[in-house]
């Protein structure tokens, strides 16, 4: 049986930064990733800017692999005690322009298409 378990709340050090996550360690035996998608529901545009290698916080438990020892963490919807994620100041409207927009541009990129198709 795996001494954790889903949802529970576990304390993560920085190990390792990329462009799509954070690798933590959880101690000894378990290692994690915060995938980019679990940090904020709004777009980061550099995760490294969030975290530094050695960083200590708490994370909360998305799925484990114990064969692995291997954890999937979150801290986005859970108040963390990490410094920076707690003051980030999120901006922009994230993909709403896009939805807002998608279909009128759709409909003049269309219409551009006929246009150059019937012209000899």
């Amino acid at each position: 049986m795996s001494k954790y378990k889903k949802d529970d709340i576990v304390k993560c050090c920085v190990t390792g930064i990329t462009d799509y996550g954070v690798f933590v360690k959880i101690d000894d035996e378990y290692n994690g990733l915060i995938h980019i998608s679990e940090i904020s529901n709004k777009y980061i545009s550099n995760i490294e800017r969030l975290f530094i290698d050695g960083d200590t916080f708490d994370a909360k438990i998305l799925e484990i692999d114990d064969k692995k020892k291997q954890i999937k963490l979150t801290i986005k919807g859970y108040k963390t005690n990490h410094k920076l994620i707690d003051g980030l100041e999120e901006k922009g409207n994230g993909f709403a322009p896009l939805k807002e927009n998608l279909d009128k541009w759709i409909k003049e990129k269309m219409e551009e298409l006929e246009k150059n198709t019937k012209t000899p």
